[in-house]
């Protein structure tokens, strides 16, 4: 498949500019267009509202709440139009067949409850990595709830392409459906490799089975066995680095949650040091 429409939400916090930056880039490189998704979200959407809150004390703070909202949306609507000019992508509420394209967009209501229902009109959702390693419910959101595919890339990111591949194996169902859906990324990179532990992957017909499949597709990989450490991620992600890689495509939350994310779990070692973007499948 192509994935011609990408969803990316926002919030606040710190380098936005520079995560609506990195999103920009991966839209101009699938030349593809882009929903910015902003949430508004007033007090009556986010509290209980109880006896202790009078309707009148409720509309004042709701009043004052959508005038900061409105002020919020279009400092992120200049950046949005300032950062689109950069990399030169044309701002627009549809696509184009003949180059990439981007919005911004809002919904009314819970950040995360909204998330999760705008981004399943899209073919692939993309996420900054957290602050300092934090899930919030918004991330968790975008990756689990859509249904898609997500890309999770540095806060802070220059250029974005996929020549050189990661497949980190852990042999498990996440990875395995990361795997087939990064298949139209993976037949146009120009090296593959297969990265497993033995961990996870000590028989080496699996690899043998996970190679032929590639061979299907036209893809030849060459596989490597490392080890892990007492720190979950840390030497696969020290592994892509050395060896420039571009993008790791791994699974993404399982049954025990994102300890199942790559070779060894993540922790918040992966998610708070990684420079190199993440394809992944919930």
């Amino acid at each position: 498949m192509e994935y011609k429409k990408l969803f990316f939400p926002i919030g606040g916090g710190e380098e936005l500019r520079e995560r609506i930056q990195g999103a920009l880039l991966i839209a101009k490189y699938f030349n593809s267009h882009l929903e910015i998704f902003k949430a508004l979200s007033t007090p009556s959407h986010m509290m209980h509202v109880s006896e202790a809150i009078t309707p009148i004390v409720l509309e004042e703070l709701n009043h004052v709440s959508k005038d900061m909202l409105k002020e919020d949306l279009e400092k992120n609507l200049t950046i949005v139009q300032s950062e689109a000019n950069k990399i030169g992508i044309q701002l627009s509420n549809k696509a184009m067949d003949d180059k990439p394209t981007a919005e911004l967009i809002t919904g009314e209501g819970y950040r995360s409850k909204l998330i999760e229902q705008e981004s399943k009109y899209c073919d692939l959702v993309l996420v900054a990595s957290p602050h300092n390693a934090k899930i919030t419910a918004t991330f968790e959101a975008t990756v689990t709830k859509s249904g898609k595919p997500a890309l999770m890339f540095p806060r802070k990111m220059e250029k974005f392409n996929t020549n050189h591949i990661l497949i980190a194996w852990n042999n498990s169902p996440e990875v395995s459906q990361a795997l087939s859906q990064a298949i139209p990324l993976i037949k146009q990179a120009t090296k593959v490799q297969i990265v497993t532990s033995d961990e996870f992957t000590n028989d080496s017909k699996e690899i043998e089975k996970l190679q032929s499949y590639l061979n299907v597709h036209g893809i030849k990989s060459s596989h490597e066995v490392i080890k892990t450490t007492i720190i979950p991620g840390k030497e696969l992600l020290n592994y892509a680095q050395k060896n420039e890689v571009d993008l790791i495509v791994a699974g993404a939350f399982g049954h025990k949650g994102f300890k199942e994310l790559m070779l060894g779990g993540t922790t918040e070692y992966i998610l708070e040091h990684t420079t190199i973007p993440i394809f992944m499948s919930h």
